[in-house]
């Protein structure tokens, strides 16, 4: 009888990984249905297994009823955030309001998903570091996904230029300057906008577009502020430094302020 038991839990382990490598081969189903039925269905065939196993030892399931309403809300206490965050994980793998791949940012992490389980989410930052998210997390407060319907994310870099620029010729240049990058886009096109007046000069931004951000923002912002640096080298953009005024004074004015200072 313990041999049969051995078996047939095996063999329940054994098809539930084989008909979850079948499911999650399926090319007709999104990513996430596949997961939710393969676990799922994993987790039917290890129960039918463990039952008909308690029924081969000669343990009547009846009794185990009574014993398991009991059982079932001590540890529903107990269990409450785990049984949640599985809750939450089937939620999210049925909505696919989440899919691997996707850029989020979850309070104060932010990253590509790289695997959902029924249980944790785990989140790769841009740095090569894994958050393990509780699932609960994701369901409970705000998700900023950045992969959800619309992957175009925009970039923004900032500069001052001189008050004696001729605004129409810097605006041209500057939308020129993201266009060699590979990876910013060229519609919506770059466009440049007048921020405000500084005490020095005018402030402007420069805004363009990617549909990659799982590959990172540093990369492309720096490869256009190199371009718009050789601009600025070349003298086609005269950037604005803060201005001061000096004044001269007199020689009576000189020896009034010493005389003052020395008293």
């Amino acid at each position: 009888t313990a041999i049969s038991v051995v078996v047939l839990l095996m063999l329940a382990l054994w098809a539930g990984a084989a008909l979850e490598e079948r499911l999650m081969g399926v090319a007709g189903l999104h990513s996430s249905l596949r997961v939710v039925m393969a676990r799922m269905s994993r987790a039917v065939l290890i129960v039918v297994a463990v039952l008909v196993s308690l029924s081969l030892v000669g343990i009547d399931l009846t009794v185990l009823s009574v014993f398991g309403g009991a059982l079932g809300v001590g540890l529903g206490l107990g269990m409450q955030k785990i049984a949640s965050n599985y809750v939450s994980g089937f939620v999210i793998l049925l909505e696919r309001s989440l899919t691997i791949g996707d850029m989020i940012s979850v309070d104060k992490y932010s990253g590509k998903v790289t695997q959902i389980n029924t249980r944790y989410t785990i989140l790769q930052g841009l740095d090569g570091v894994e958050t393990v998210l509780p699932n609960e997390m994701l369901i409970s407060g705000p998700v900023q996904n950045q992969s959800l319907s619309n992957r175009i994310v925009q970039i923004a870099t900032q500069l001052t230029v001189a008050y004696d620029s001729d605004l129409d010729a810097v605006f041209a240049l500057l939308e020129q300057a993201p266009r060699d990058v590979p990876r910013v886009m060229a519609e919506p096109p770059p466009g440049v906008a007048l921020k405000r007046f500084s005490p020095d000069g005018y402030e402007l931004e420069l805004g363009f577009w990617i549909q990659d951000p799982e590959n990172g923002r540093g990369s492309v912002l720096s490869a256009v502020n190199k371009n718009i640096y050789a601009l600025v080298q070349s003298g086609a953009i005269k950037l604005a430094y803060p201005a001061r005024d000096t004044r001269a004074l007199d020689a009576q004015m000189v020896s009034v302020l010493t005389g003052l200072t020395r008293s």
